[in-house]
């Protein structure tokens, strides 16, 4: 079984922007996004985050992106596979990972289809099911459960923190561990 590790890791952010938020449980979802966000960056795991037609849906959450690295690369999109959007596998493929952590807004739709893509391209992905959402409890459930069956690994956002940290021992351990208290 293998286990996450902040070498091989990269974060990526699907579509948290505000006008999809809106229509969620927004506080908590806000809340665990970021926490995966702070945590990266402190590990020294790349992010990229993308957003679905923001004109139309508004930016990434400022919440969220305000923990961004300076560097982080955030892409437009309209295609529901962010894949499909210009430059985001090649930003994936340029920081040489082979550990994918997706999380975001609609598991169903984009999440869904932007895993089964890094997937054809042969990375381990792995879908935090507690940092993604959608407006229908059921459609979240589908997207899940779909997602599994084709060898995604369902994870929560504790288990990914706790994987990249590896041991209380890490300096990072007592800064992340507080975010989860």
């Amino acid at each position: 079984m293998n286990v996450l590790t902040p070498e091989n890791s990269l974060l990526l952010i699907i579509d948290v922007q505000e006008k999809l938020v809106n229509a969620l449980d927004k506080d908590i979802i806000v809340k665990r996004v970021t926490n995966l966000v702070k945590s990266a960056r402190l590990l020294n795991i790349p992010v990229v985050a993308t957003e679905q037609y923001p004109k139309g849906l508004g930016a990434t959450v400022e919440t969220v992106s305000a923990e961004f690295a300076e560097n982080t690369p955030v892409f437009e999109k309209t295609s529901f596979n962010a894949l499909e959007a210009d430059g985001v596998l090649e930003k994936i493929k340029a920081f040489n990972k082979k550990q994918i952590v997706i999380c975001g807004i609609e598991t169903h739709i984009c999440v869904h289809q932007t895993a089964a893509a890094l997937l054809r391209e042969g990375y381990e992905v792995y879908v935090i099911k507690d940092a993604c959402a959608s407006r229908s409890k059921y459609e979240f459930k589908q997207g899940i459960e779909l997602m599994a069956s084709n060898g995604v690994k369902v994870s929560c956002v504790e288990i990914v923190l706790f994987e990249w940290l590896k041991t209380a021992k890490n300096p990072c351990f007592k800064e992340i561990q507080a975010l989860i208290k």
